[in-house]
Formats: C-alpha cells, structure tokens, sequence
C-alpha cells in the first residue's frame, strides 16, 4: 500500500478512534531513536518466501494450528516452503506446539516473555509504535533484537509504514510490501470474538469482544479486503470466520 492510500485511511482511523497524530509521531519518534545497527533490521534486509502463513489470535487459531502441524507431518503441505509470520499474541499459540514463527508483528501487547523467547529464538519483530505504546516501547525495545520499526504516522530513517492499522492486517501488507505472492490466512476470524491469545488479560479462555476491539476488528476485515482486490497476492483463510470479499475460503480436510 502507498503512502498516499494509506493516509486516507488513517485519516478516518485518527477522527473515528479519536487517535491523536502527535502522539504517533512522538512514539515513532522514540523507537526510531532506540535504533540502531545494533538491534535493527529493515525491509531491504527481511527476506520472505513467495508463500506465507500469517497467523492471527481468533478463536480458530488453535485448531488452525494443529490442522497445519498434521498436514506438515503427513507431507501433506510443507511448512518450510513458507515463511510464518505471527500477530502478536499468537505466538504464544505457535510457541505451544514448538513452532517460532520467522516474524512477529506486534504493538508489545501480547505475552511479552513469548515474544522475548521467539525473537531470542531468531524471529524478527516488526514493533509497531502507536501513541498508546509510548511505555512499552520505552521498556522492551532496548532488550529485543532484530528489529524493523513500524509506524502509522511519517515513516522515519528506521522506522517504516507499509500500512495497515491492526497487527493482523499489517501482518499483510508487511508480506505483500517483502514480496509475497501467496498469503494463507490462520486465526484470522474477523468476528467479534477474542482469545488469552489476543488478550493475555482475559479471564477466561475466550470472550466477547468490546466496542473498540469490534471497531478494530471490522477495519482489518475492510483493510484485508482492500489488500485481496488491489494488491498483487492471491490471498486464501482458512479460519472458517467471517468471510472477506475478494478473499477465498478454505477448509483443510
């Protein structure tokens, strides 16, 4: 996604959400000067396969999961000819059955001593600074590693925006903007569910998501969408959710 046709989502994302600007920029501000050659990587640097699995953190993530581990145990479907790129909290689903994803794109809110394992394990992170991050940024950047830094606002010496609002949806355009031709969507439901996954905090295993998580949600769908008819990908889901124009549903049997 350009710059230009970002902008005019973020635009609408800034008024409905009540975001504020000035604190995106303040948080890329931040992370672009946490790195450094030391800790960083870029685009030009993350390499990917033509085919990718992103996986996000819906209720279908587990068993999306396990119906992939067979597949691959069965050589079926061959889990090395793809590159796995985890939204945030599933990791901790990925890491559950001994599997690092190769990238996590994450905003620092999902089980952070997963996210330290995976990366310290080699996964890359693609850290996202939001105006609500400041924090976290400022508390795990200087322990991580392999770092490409992300934004919403004005892209900075290293810090990039490819697009994308949610973790799950700039899980795609991080993969379209590294040249992925084949995108296989894993746990991303779209419905009005959320998982521990998603939210370490919840009490119970899964629940109801609230307004501002709904209102998130239905904008990765659109942005999902948006990516299926303008981009250059052919993009599949295997979650069995809410089904995404311009997106082809499949069931592994």
């Amino acid at each position: 996604m350009n710059l230009d046709a970002w902008f005019s989502w973020y635009d609408k994302i800034l008024k409905e959400f009540g975001f504020s600007r000035e604190d995106d920029e303040k948080s890329a501000e931040l992370l672009n000067n946490l790195l450094n050659e030391d800790n960083s990587s870029s685009i030009a640097e993350t390499n990917i396969k033509d085919m990718v699995i992103i996986f996000g953190a819906g209720p279908s993530l587990k068993g999306n999961i396990e119906d992939l581990d067979e597949l691959d145990q069965l050589e079926e479907l061959n889990l090395n000819k793809f590159t796995l790129i985890a939204a945030d909290g599933a990791t901790t689903a990925l890491l559950e059955k001994d599997i690092v994803p190769d990238i996590i794109v994450t905003d620092l809110d999902g089980n952070m001593d997963d996210i330290i394992e995976a990366n310290e394990r080699g996964a890359i992170l693609a850290v996202h600074a939001h105006g609500n991050n400041i924090d976290k940024i400022k508390e795990y950047v200087p322990e991580l590693k392999r770092i490409l830094g992300t934004t919403q606002s004005v892209p900075l010496e290293n810090v990039s925006n490819f697009g994308g609002f949610t973790d799950g949806d700039r899980c795609i355009f991080l993969a379209i903007e590294l040249g992925a031709r084949f995108i296989l969507l894993a746990g991303m439901d779209f419905g009005d569910i959320v998982t521990k996954y998603s939210r370490p905090d919840l009490s119970e295993a899964e629940g109801k998501a609230d307004e501002i998580k709904q209102m998130k949600l239905n904008y990765a769908k659109k942005l999902t969408q948006w990516a299926a008819e303008n981009e250059n990908v052919k993009i599949v889901n295997m979650s069995g959710g809410e089904s995404v124009q311009g997106v082809d549903d499949i069931k592994f049997e």
